[in-house]
């Protein structure tokens, strides 16, 4: 998700293949901060106008190895430092009797990580910003340039790609 701006001037398409065109347009132009708004997913849209891959599956990945290993240590450490039980011959460290608990934790603490992530990424809770436009919902697809002076370039810009409407946000 990108970086909200001051100001910016939104282009609105009527076909997604025109926002994918004016997308890497803007993007070799220069232009920093790029947004799209779509009434469904386009594929493509995300590298057309330069965004990257997430790191939030990282960090689930990385809560996930955690929090089955903490507790793996812990169950381990309970069962043959702490408090060791000879239970029936069996060794101090069963590792059978962990695997439900390790692997409860790895899910806690991976999807825990992964929602707080979401909400850190997508800057939650904030205020929701005013509709751009309710066609966007429907059957127009809007690409956001944010303006870097007067908006005047901007505007053209978008108006040479073959944007049915320009508007300022």
């Amino acid at each position: 998700m990108s970086k909200p701006v001051a100001g910016a001037v939104v282009g609105l398409f009527d076909d997604p293949h025109e926002l994918l065109k004016a997308g890497e347009a803007a993007l070799k132009r220069g232009y920093k901060n790029l947004d799209a708004y779509m009434p469904y997913p386009v594929h493509g849209i995300n590298e057309a106008i330069g965004i990257k891959r997430s790191w939030i599956p990282w960090a689930t990945l990385v809560a996930g190895i955690t929090g089955g290993s903490l507790a793996f240590l812990f169950m381990s450490w309970t069962s043959a430092v702490d408090w060791p039980l000879n239970v029936g011959g069996k060794p101090f460290i069963s590792w059978p009797a962990f695997v439900p608990i390790t692997f409860e934790c790895t899910v806690l603490f991976a999807g825990l990580t992964t929602m707080f992530a979401l909400w850190g990424a997508c800057r939650l809770p904030r205020h929701r910003p005013k509709i751009l436009d309710l066609r966007l919902t429907d059957d127009r697809f809007a690409l956001v340039v944010p303006i870097s002076g007067t908006g005047s370039e901007e505007e053209r810009f978008l108006k040479e790609t073959g944007a049915l409407e320009v508007q300022r946000v």
